[in-house]
């Protein structure tokens, strides 16, 4: 397969539209990262995704739709909170899992009685969208299991000769995936931590808001059927080993310090993650690429020091850096 590259130009993405429309699949900017789109409701289509990305067919795929009034084709009712979180983050980066209408594929959504669904910020998005006439199941523009894609250049990198379309953009605003809640429940709970965190939904619904226990945890129970993406599947892994160090930061700069002379005397090549200790905007944005980067490099060893996850950004940003690691920590 020719993978078409695309400029976002008007004619480009009607054309790219039109390719969703008859079943095709096409990968496109968000805020957040790339997306890897498929009409929701063609089957056919959901499992090519599947396929290209070679991910496994329980883990299901959020649905990105072009206004907030489109939600009504996915979902049989709108609760208080689920009005309340349209008006404050939509469109942005918050993904709500809610009930799902008949209709919508298992494939879509990995055989749960639910969706998640999402109103990205970024207008190439809601123009291909609006342009396809259906609503896009897309997860992360990425081999399964590899650094989510950031810049169209991670996208071609890893898809090219698999899909039929790349969407190209600028490079992601965010850096990391949507926060997804689940709202079917009278608290809501959080199954993927994001830029917005749970201190920012609970101000806009006035209630407690919970996080799921998988959330915090290496998932080592098979039978986990998982309501997001992440939540199950080893997630983000560079090609090289990977340590998380974490502890109080000048210990950590020493540790980092003596972990990576140790592995270079041995011939080791070793990159450094070290963002700076309150810069958690800046992590986010910057994380999968710098795990890109160095993969380009061919180092052997990753050492990235921890941040804390006090902070609601900061502990998304952790969420995937421990992902990444393999939860393969040093506590100093």
């Amino acid at each position: 397969m020719k993978t078409k590259i695309l400029e976002p130009t008007k004619e480009n993405i009607t054309y790219a539209g039109r390719m969703l429309a008859e079943g095709g699949i096409v990968a496109f900017p968000t805020e957040t990262v790339y997306g890897l789109g498929a009409d929701a409701f063609n089957e056919e289509a959901v499992k090519a995704v599947y396929a290209a990305k070679g991910r496994p067919s329980d883990n299901p795929m959020i649905v990105h739709i072009a206004r907030a009034s489109d939600i009504g084709q996915l979902t049989p009712r709108l609760s208080g909170d689920i009005v309340a979180l349209i008006e404050n983050f939509w469109p942005g980066p918050l993904t709500m899992v809610v009930k799902k209408k008949p209709g919508i594929p298992d494939a879509t959504t990995g055989g749960l009685d639910t969706v998640g669904i999402r109103l990205p910020d970024t207008q190439i998005a809601r123009e291909l969208i609006e342009a396809a006439g259906c609503p896009i199941a897309a997860p992360s523009a990425n081999i399964s299991g590899r650094p989510s894609p950031t810049k169209a250049q991670h996208v071609i990198d890893d898809l090219s000769g698999k899909i039929d379309a790349i969407v190209k953009g600028d490079d992601c605003r965010v850096g990391i995936e949507s926060t997804v809640l689940d709202v079917t429940g009278d608290t809501p709970v959080i199954l993927r931590p994001g830029i917005i965190t749970a201190e920012q939904i609970e101000a806009v619904l006035d209630k407690k808001v919970e996080i799921d226990p998988a959330v915090l945890k290496q998932s080592t129970d098979g039978s986990l059927k998982p309501k997001a993406p992440g939540m199950k599947y080893k997630h983000y892994a560079p090609k090289a080993d990977m340590v998380v160090i974490e502890g109080q930061r000048d210990k950590v700069k020493k540790e980092i310090e003596r972990l990576k002379g140790l592995n270079e005397q041995l011939g080791n090549k070793v990159g450094v993650i070290l963002f700076e200790e309150k810069a958690f905007i800046e992590a986010a944005h910057d994380f999968f690429a710098r795990l890109r980067e160095l993969d380009k490099e061919n180092v052997d060893l990753i050492l990235a020091g921890a941040l804390s996850d006090i902070d609601g950004v900061g502990f998304a940003v952790m969420n995937r850096m421990l992902k990444s690691a393999g939860y393969n920590i040093v506590k100093v």
